[in-house]
């Protein structure tokens, strides 16, 4: 019977599915680091995986290891390589979080141009007169850049245009024709969008050196703020720090940090100006639902013999997929 190793709490929704299948042992581990899961990997056939890495190191000692899959769309935490070279696909799951994401992108660019932490904040201590600052501004007639125009993009476009916006989209990957006739007006390149912006929401893939740096954030205007739903690193954090501590900047939130959590000495944790939280974009009820269903479907599928290639990430290089049914 195959041993399937749950690294990080899922929805019960997908635990319940391993469990319906019939043919399979579930352990569970409730943290989500890589110590965490690391010693029980040894007796793993199947590991479901949260947003923690993966290294090589790790699946070296997997022996029995036949199939990863993410409980997301991102795997730059997956050392890909190392399950290349043992022909291990990684699964990952398909549209399910978009809605999530993008209604969270939104959230934030609302909470920052409306001031609510501070309104908040100020309402609590008494100070009446803060609203005197008149600090909020409106998100019609401004301009959002988009930086990467998958579904998440687009959709945090749709719903921005609702709000009177206008939408600007930089994605290398996507053709002009593509992008306008979803709505937005397409960047030849970022240096020219960015100028632009009253708004920048990042939703592309990570890994590499971060596409914001300083001199991409010199760029933008002292009121523009930054949104990162994406991945950690895409921005980078110590150059956004400094840009807000030094008023360069109006301000910006993030979901996700290049280290997770952060450290408490993390510069962006005091700076003001500033909207986080703990990578939780995609985990609302029903986007968390959804993620662990998907997640665990894909392990039920590959001990079926039926599991998707279209969602096997290194499909190419590990060709055929060990797609194997259990007897």
């Amino acid at each position: 019977m195959p041993h399937v190793l749950v690294a990080g709490r899922i929805h019960e929704a997908g635990l319940e599915l391993l469990r319906s299948a019939g043919n399979l042992s579930i352990e569970m581990i409730d943290e989500v680091s890589t110590d965490s899961y690391a010693p029980r990997i040894a007796e793993a056939d199947a590991v479901l995986i949260r947003t923690q890495p993966m290294p090589a190191d790790v699946i070296d000692r997997a022996a029995r290891l036949r199939i990863v899959s993410r409980h997301g769309v991102g795997y730059d935490a997956v050392d890909v390589a190392a399950l290349n070279r043992r022909g291990i696909p990684l699964a990952v799951v398909g549209d399910v979080n978009t809605r999530s994401v993008a209604e969270h992108t939104m959230m934030m660019m609302l909470a920052l141009a409306k001031r609510t932490l501070a309104y908040d904040d100020a309402s609590r201590r008494g100070d009446w007169a803060y609203r005197n600052r008149q600090e909020a501004f409106e998100l019609a007639d401004r301009t959002l850049l988009v930086v990467g125009f998958g579904r998440i993009g687009r959709a945090v476009a749709g719903l921005a245009s609702a709000f009177g916006m206008q939408a600007l989209a930089y994605d290398p990957f996507v053709g002009a024709a593509a992008i306008e006739a979803a709505g937005a007006r397409a960047a030849p390149d970022l240096d020219t969008a960015l100028p632009e912006a009253d708004v920048v929401t990042i939703h592309m893939p990570g890994g590499g050196e971060a596409l914001i740096g300083a001199a991409e954030l010199a760029l933008l205007k002292p009121t523009a703020i930054v949104i990162n739903t994406a991945r950690g690193g895409i921005v980078d954090e110590a150059a956004l720090a400094d840009a807000l501590a030094s008023g360069r900047l109006g301000g910006a939130a993030l979901d996700v940090f290049a280290e997770e959590p952060p450290p408490p000495d993390h510069p962006l944790l005091a700076c003001p100006g500033t909207v986080l939280s703990p990578h939780s974009a995609s985990l609302t009820q029903e986007g968390a639902a959804r993620l662990s269903l998907h997640a665990a479907r894909n392990i039920v599928d590959f001990f079926a013999g039926r599991l998707d290639p279209r969602l096997v990430v290194n499909a190419k290089a590990i060709a055929p997929t060990k797609s194997q049914p259990v007897a």
